[in-house]
């Protein structure tokens, strides 16, 4: 997870969440990225640089905004550091969740998607009132392609090879390590502990600016 800047209220944007948007759109961009990402490969850094420039350029992303499953490489580290500088951003505050390999495919597996309306559950930790229908809407649940437990240990290796340098690209600077597979009041906590001087800086900052 990596954030830059810290208002109130800030745009969270998922890389996944976006590639699958132009997937079920069935546009070009989705067409282009279906085959990889159902075998478990990660995309392109210029098709995910592209959709990452669109989105953080767009107005709601002025105070600031999340990013969650990006940069991946350390050529997407590379290339938001330039936009962050081109927007005239401070450096991103990265916070690492780290959780064992097992736990990571045990959680994922779980996981439930509502055909009609998106809405996720898992058969562990948030089961739905009715099994494979959907609390919100009724619809059918479904296991995503890429919840299948083969392509998830191989984007896990993907990972591994590619992902880890990204944490040495930041480890210097506004970067934390959390383990991943601690309490939910556990991590809460601890990312609040962490946020908490960025948010009194950039408020600090801002109402600097208003006066």
């Amino acid at each position: 997870m990596i954030i830059d800047w810290l208002p109130s209220a800030i745009p969270s944007i998922s890389t996944g969440e976006m590639l699958r948007g132009e997937i079920s759109a069935g546009t070009a961009l989705g067409l282009e990225t279906k085959s990889i990402i159902a075998a478990g490969g990660l995309v392109g850094d210029d098709i995910i640089n592209r959709i990452v420039k669109q989105r953080i350029e767009k107005p709601d992303c002025t105070n600031g905004f999340m990013l969650d499953g990006y940069p991946r490489t350390i050529g997407q580290a590379e290339f938001l550091d330039t936009e962050l500088r081109a927007l005239g951003m401070p450096d991103p505050v990265v916070v690492h969740l780290d959780v064992p390999t097992e736990v990571l495919v045990s959680r994922i597996i779980c996981r439930r998607q509502c055909q009609t309306c998106g809405a996720m559950f898992n058969i562990l930790s948030r089961r739905p009132h009715a099994p494979g229908r959907c609390d919100d809407c009724g619809g059918f649940l479904v296991v995503r392609h890429d919840d299948r437990e083969e392509v998830i240990r191989e984007r896990l290796r993907a990972y591994e090879a590619q992902t880890q340098p990204v944490l040495a690209h930041y480890y210097n600077g506004n970067y934390c390590h959390i383990p991943g597979d601690r309490s939910p009041v556990y991590i809460f906590e601890a990312i609040t502990n962490f946020l908490e001087p960025f948010v009194a800086a950039g408020a600090g900052s801002r109402n600097g600016q208003q006066g």
